[in-house]
């Protein structure tokens, strides 16, 4: 039976994550604002209604709903979003921007069907482990769905090609497939495959591999490949302990390529400082720790893996692009979950965070 509330907690960071995240877009979106001009109007609107506003209207939908028919829907909608995601390479709906092709043209208004897979992969990995229950200690009902799974995600992600979105669906495959009782020795050749992939991968394409040279040295071409670690980098060491102060960023202005993007983490950092950067990291922590203990107490092994694989899924990218910013991890494209651009992002996001709030409020006393 299901309690009458539920988690304040972990909806209360979500909210400051959301709102602070909001703001923090306002003022990274002014750099646009100086170099596109009448775009600025078209991207703020589109993140304020297609993302802040529909997402929010989706969040308290998606939480009123059963979570147990997510279970029995979950083939139908890995498969859709399969079909979904292969859709981009179909030319006359399939936009292609900066020699990759990961987004929809729906007419009105531009989708990008990745997010849908993210959440579509998720969801299956939940339903079927928690559907073979101990046999996902063997190789037939653990390890090699897993594989296939990713398998077939990397296959589209990759032609895309779209390497970042791959990585985090890895990531929260693994974490699921660790919860839900998968034997050490198939993580270690889990690893294994996944690092003998990663390096034939990054030989494979130049630019993963020019990624992978400036990280080890961020100083080798400082006006091209190097550019935006470098100018990432002066954006945070400005900030100082405190910051500039809201709307103060000087390298979203000409400096920084991404402002709204994957580099909205050092406009942050530039304008609240160290401080700021810690808030940020701490509330994403916090939204880690309360969906775990959320999944920790869920009425059952399927609210519990799906509720794990969506916070894994979005602190994972979340800890990625910010450790790409200040240099500790190889530059990706990710965008910072509630805060980044990207509408279709934060509305899959919020969606996710519906179904998190609903398992919540089915929650087991411990």
């Amino acid at each position: 039976m299901a309690n009458k509330s539920i988690d304040k907690v972990f909806l209360a960071t979500v909210i400051f994550l959301m709102l602070g995240g909001f703001f923090i877009f306002m003022s990274s979106s002014l750099g646009l604002l100086a170099r596109q001009g009448p775009q600025f109007g078209a991207t703020t609107f589109n993140q304020a209604f297609f993302g802040l506003f529909l997402g929010s209207i989706a969040l308290v939908v998606f939480s009123k709903i059963d979570y147990k028919l997510w279970k029995k829907y979950a083939v139908h909608i890995f498969a859709l979003s399969i079909i979904a995601t292969a859709l981009v390479f179909i030319p006359q709906i399939g936009l292609q921007h900066g020699g990759a092709r990961r987004w929809l043209d729906l007419g009105f208004v531009t989708f990008q069907p990745s997010e849908f897979l993210k959440f579509g992969a998720v969801l299956y990995l939940a339903a079927w482990f928690s559907s073979v229950k101990y046999k996902i200690e063997s190789i037939k009902w653990g390890l090699l769905p897993l594989l296939a799974v990713i398998g077939i995600v990397g296959l589209i992600l990759l032609w895309q090609p779209d390497m970042d979105t791959l990585l985090i669906i890895i990531g929260a495959a693994i974490g699921i497939f660790f919860i839900a009782g998968g034997k050490w020795k198939h993580l270690a050749v889990l690893f294994g495959i996944a690092v003998i992939g990663f390096i034939l991968i990054v030989f494979s394409k130049p630019y993963l591999m020019e990624r992978v040279l400036t990280f080890i040295d961020p100083a080798r071409d400082p006006l091209v490949a190097g550019w935006q670690i470098q100018q990432s980098l002066i954006a945070v060491g400005s900030g100082g302990v405190f910051g500039k102060g809201f709307g103060q960023s000087i390298q979203k202005f000409r400096f920084l390529p991404e402002p709204i993007g994957d580099s909205i983490f050092a406009v942050a950092a530039e304008e609240f400082g160290f401080v700021g950067g810690v808030v940020i990291i701490s509330a994403f922590i916090l939204f880690l720790l309360r969906g775990l203990s959320i999944a920790r107490r869920a009425p059952d092994a399927f609210s519990g893996l799906l509720v794990s694989g969506i916070v894994i899924m979005i602190v994972l990218q979340s800890l990625i692009n910010i450790a790409s910013i200040v240099g500790v991890f190889p530059f990706s494209g990710l965008p910072l979950p509630f805060i980044s651009h990207g509408g279709t992002a934060l509305l899959f996001a919020l969606v996710e965070i519906g179904i998190v709030l609903n398992i919540s409020r089915y929650k087991r006393k411990i």
